[in-house]
């Protein structure tokens, strides 16, 4: 009976990971399914198998980082948070911690979309994170804390372009806004129909919140061309919605407490969301 009792705990014990204390098994990874995976924001990526540990080391390629586990993880599924940094295509893999390779896909982070919703309709524009990161994430940041809702369109220059991102009706200026961002030009590109661009004072790096979209190829009179001339930011282009643009480039315009350009019925942005 005793030697009976002795040989169920050790049938046990192998089970668990070895009798009389040796090795437990070895992490097996099976899948890896991603739930989210958004530019400047926290991925969400499952981890499937057996023995799996939190010691294992996930390899991005610099595309994720802060990196950690879930509390909520168990041996069979790990849920891997980190924040995405890069667009584009990468390798992912899992190895153990004696680095013993487990597992290698290739996952996908599009370039972020974000939707700007109007009085007028909706803009969806795409933006460029590996041309103008300090831009993107700028204006990200802006979006993120719901910093546009409420603000207008408030210049349009028909055959120019339409502005907006820094004032709400009457033309009071909105305050609460980040620093002063570096001025991200002759990065390949251009203040081209559709594309959307950060204004700025007459300083380089003066841009904040306000950004504007072209109506017609403004790359002569934008673009960077010298140090004298840097010329605006280009940090993404309208990927839908072009004809809400047109829409608004059309309004009436008049002078309100002294501002010029400014649509006599206000083009109110009543919210900013990133979609992709």
């Amino acid at each position: 009976m005793i030697y009976c009792q002795f040989f169920l705990s050790c049938i046990a014990l192998l089970l668990l990971g070895g009798c009389g204390g040796g090795a437990s098994f070895p992490p097996v990874v099976t899948a890896v399914k991603v739930q989210s995976l958004q530019y400047g924001r926290t991925a969400s990526i499952y981890i499937g198998g057996q023995s799996l540990r939190s010691s294992m080391v996930v390899k991005t390629n610099g595309f994720c980082s802060n990196q950690s586990f879930a509390s909520s993880s168990t041996t069979d599924l790990l849920l891997l948070n980190c924040n995405v940094t890069a667009v584009g295509d990468f390798d992912f893999s899992v190895e153990s911690a004696e680095g013993q390779a487990l597992y290698s896909t290739s996952l996908t982070v599009p370039k972020p979309q974000v939707l700007v919703v109007t009085g007028q309709g909706s803009i969806t524009l795409e933006l460029d994170p590996s041309a103008a990161p300090v831009t993107v994430d700028n204006f990200l940041g802006y979006i993120a804390r719901g910093y546009y809702t409420g603000t207008l369109f408030h210049r349009v220059i028909a055959g120019f372009v339409i502005q907006g991102g820094g004032f709400t009706s009457g033309m009071v200026k909105k305050t609460g806004q980040s620093p002063a961002i570096v001025l991200e030009t002759n990065k390949g590109l251009s203040n081209l129909r559709g594309t959307v661009a950060m204004a700025r004072t007459s300083i380089p790096n003066s841009a904040t919140s306000e950004f504007f979209i072209n109506l017609v190829n403004n790359s002569a009179a934008l673009d960077y061309r010298n140090a004298a001339n840097p010329g605006y930011a280009v940090f993404g282009a309208v990927v839908q919605g072009m004809e809400v643009v047109d829409a608004i480039a059309a309004q009436a315009t008049g002078v309100v407490s002294s501002f010029t350009d400014v649509p006599v019925a206000d083009v109110t942005i009543s919210q900013v969301l990133q979609i992709k």
